[in-house]
């Protein structure tokens, strides 16, 4: 198809998609005659000098295809591009038992697909329950303050990404971005995922996608043990032979472990099998709630509001000292969670449904921590994590009620929660508190001078009344399992960590992308099992 890029056209155009395209027919000195089909490709809002304007990217595929490559040169905003087309070849030797996955997160989801559509019949283990049940734990938490730990926000069918914004969007730029995405709208995805720059799902619409690709591995001759946890490795000659689950033992020479970043027993079994983990980097801090519309006044100014402009979403960054402060999976319209997994602790995370038609917008405001901190000890870095979600616990008051403080309060060090146009989302309910004595003390000043940078680049950033909530700590995985480019584990063949667990990946998209080229790495080397009942 030819793809005909930067297409500016003003939010005052009464038909801006039709207006696109025309436009790009003219640079193409084509008449729409000869086009085959046109369509949005992409579509973005550049709001960064005063009045926003729609930034359209228009596919065109002709009638004749042998022209297109000929009109590429017609001017600089114009190339010529081909749908990737993706084969995972296999090798010939077949496998002794069927391919284990442990954890049905993006990044186990979408390695048991690509396994299940090749062959290979997968078993997967997901310590949580499916997802209809998980999500009947998850409000009952909300409701009563009763934690099941394997079934929660972090924990069940579709992983920690399941209660979440859904966003698609990733930085990696890579070709299997496209599978993954062809993925999502085969099993119901709203369609412009396909063409948006900032594409997302919402939890809402996330939950069918989900249950339709098991549903596919399933079809397709693979099986699913929910409330089944990997326990232990049992490795004989260096070769793993079979692994310990909570419903026994199970055969198995390839494992694909993908369990998340919050399977801290699983990190403890891994360091005692001493297997190669170590320290990575992550970051800590709050949610931070503001009025949607205050993010969207601060960005598209007099515009906002205008129905053709997406909600307002926003990232920033300043670094302070050695370290970064950021902002992390923005919600707009959306809501704070309560994300514990562990008795007498208290995390937080944020969602949005499709529509992101809440109050508030929110977002993970975090400062970053490395392996120097923790003497490059992974077990240091995870004790550190559960050290700070227990004292949020405890500040909170109990029942999972969560420590708070505005944003006016927490720059002056002062320990209140002066609420005023800003409501807190958090389920639970909050607890007044001096979120800056819950943190290392350097962590906290960090915090507040990159609140006071953001307050420089986005004018909502400077209202007091904006809540924090704390504590966000589960902000990606603490450790990584070194891997090697065959992307097996360089101590065990035959085991592939994978994922936001494993340290190899940092939202749904980059999971998933991970989850997909472990599988083709795992079956470069295999065949299908032969013996149907293994």
């Amino acid at each position: 198809m030819i793809l005909v890029r930067n297409l500016r056209l003003p939010l005052s155009c009464p038909d801006p998609e039709q207006e696109a395209v025309r436009r790009a027919c003219k640079i193409l000195h084509l008449p729409l005659t000869r086009a085959a089909h046109t369509g949005v490709a992409k579509l973005s809002v550049d709001a960064r000098h005063g009045t926003p304007v729609l930034v359209y990217t228009i596919a065109i595929t002709l009638n004749d295809e042998g022209e297109e490559s000929a009109l590429a040169g017609a001017s600089p905003c114009v190339c010529f591009t081909r749908k990737p087309e993706f084969t995972f070849p296999q090798g010939h030797t077949p496998l002794a038992h069927r391919p284990v996955v442990v954890g049905l997160g993006p990044a186990g989801l979408f390695a048991a697909l690509v396994l299940a559509r090749s062959g290979f019949r997968p078993l997967v283990l997901e310590r949580g329950p499916a997802l209809s049940r998980r999500v009947e734990a998850v409000e009952n938490f909300e409701r009563t303050g009763t934690l099941d730990p394997n079934a929660n926000i972090q924990f069940g069918e579709g992983g920690a990404g399941t209660f979440s914004d859904g966003k698609l969007t990733t930085r990696v730029g890579d070709p299997l971005c496209a599978f993954v995405t062809e993925a999502f709208l085969r099993h119901g995805a709203p369609e412009d995922i396909a063409w948006r720059q900032k594409p997302h799902v919402g939890t809402d619409l996330l939950r069918g996608v989900i249950t339709g690709i098991r549903a596919e591995i399933e079809q397709l001759g693979g099986e699913v043990l929910f409330d089944t946890a990997l326990t232990g490795l049992n490795v004989r000659g260096g070769v793993l032979e079979s692994i310990s689950t909570t419903a026994g033992e199970i055969a198995c020479d390839r494992l694909i472990l993908a369990v998340g970043h919050s399977a801290r027993d699983t990190f403890a079994m891994l360091h005692c099998a001493e297997l190669p983990l170590e320290c990575k980097p992550f970051s800590v801090g709050f949610r931070a709630e503001h009025l949607q519309t205050d993010i969207d006044q601060s960005l598209y100014h007099g515009a906002a509001g205008h129905p053709a402009l997406p909600k307002g979403e926003y990232q920033l960054s300043q670094h302070v000292r050695s370290r970064c402060v950021y902002t992390f999976c923005m919600c707009p319209g959306g809501q704070v969670c309560a994300a514990a997994s562990e008795d007498g602790g208290v995390v937080t995370n944020g969602m949005s449904y499709h529509a992101r038609d809440g109050r508030n917008a929110n977002a993970a405001v975090v400062v970053s921590v490395d392996g120097s901190d923790f003497d490059q000890n992974p077990a240091v870095a995870v004790a550190f994590q559960r050290r700070l979600e227990q004292a949020a616990f405890r500040a909170g008051g109990g029942a999972y009620r969560a420590p708070a403080e505005t944003v006016g309060s927490f720059l002056e060090g002062r320990g209140r929660l002066e609420l005023d146009r800003v409501q807190p989302t958090y389920p639970r309910g909050v607890t007044p508190c001096d979120l800056g004595s819950l943190l290392p003390g350097e962590l906290a000043g960090d915090l507040r001078t990159g609140l006071q940078a953001f307050g420089r680049k986005l004018a909502a950033y400077r209202a007091p009344d904006a809540v924090l909530t704390g504590l966000e700590t589960r902000t990606s995985s603490p450790v990584r399992l070194l891997r090697g480019d065959n992307l097996q584990c360089i101590s065990l063949p035959g085991l592939y960590p994978c994922g936001e667990g494993a340290g190899y990946a940092g939202g749904i998209m980059t999971a998933a992308v991970d989850g997909v080229r472990c599988a083709a790495a795992l079956m470069r080397d295999c065949a299908p099992a032969k013996n149907e009942e293994n």
